[in-house]
């Protein structure tokens, strides 16, 4: 693993497309921070020729935003792949390293090989191809920007399908993370089994009922 403590100095020629002889899959994930469900990640590897409107860090964009580019970026990016960690994988792991499967997973099923990986954030998992990573990559190169946009899409439709099978929790809604709502649900119900062990409160509660 290797980590940076600056933004990449070729973020503006990445972000431009200057480097159009090589195929350059962007990589984000989502759902880290929840306390419930996996960690999704995605790697994209955009068509220069057809360039994307839109694009941009998948938290400033709306749920129908999101779900319209998603669409477009499936039916024109040169290859796309989604992956995920479970949250049985997070607990045995930890969640960087969950984070780093998941993103190994996703361009190991591009099917089209990338040149090279941009990973968003300071940190680059062990991969078969050269990486660099992007503070705020998702923010400033389109290809992360695609990537936290198919993984945020992909997490939350994953999310609202346990609120079928869990329906104290209100998964389709808060989607895992540690919102007020979530917190009370947890404090009323228990915890379900997509819940994080290794994350509290459910790591305080097991630690509570092992105790008695």
């Amino acid at each position: 693993m290797n980590c940076f403590d600056r933004d990449c100095c070729l973020n503006k020629g990445y972000s431009a497309g200057i480097f159009q002889n090589f195929n350059i899959t962007g990589v984000d994930e989502a759902g880290r921070g929840p306390l419930a469900g996996p960690v999704v990640a995605a790697a994209v590897i955009l068509n220069p020729m057809r360039p994307i409107e839109g694009l941009a860090d998948s938290k400033i964009l709306s749920e129908p935003k999101r779900n319209s580019l998603s669409i477009i970026i499936k039916e024109t990016a040169l290859s796309w792949s989604v992956a995920q960690a479970t949250v049985e994988e997070i607990d045995e792991l930890n969640i960087l390293q969950a984070t780093f499967l998941a993103m190994r997973r996703a361009i190991n099923n591009l099917h089209v090989q990338p040149d090279e990986a941009l990973i968003d954030g300071n940190c680059i998992p062990d991969l078969a191809v050269p990486a660099r990573a992007i503070i705020r990559g998702d923010s400033k190169v389109k290809a992360i920007s695609a990537a936290s946009i198919l993984a945020k899409v992909e997490r939350d439709k994953i999310m609202c399908g346990y609120y079928k099978e869990y329906p104290d929790f209100s998964f389709h809604e808060h989607k895992g993370y540690g919102t007020k709502q979530h917190l009370a649900e947890i404090e009323q119900f228990g915890f379900s089994d997509i819940h994080r062990r290794t994350f509290n409160p459910v790591k305080s509660i097991i630690i509570q009922m092992e105790a008695k």
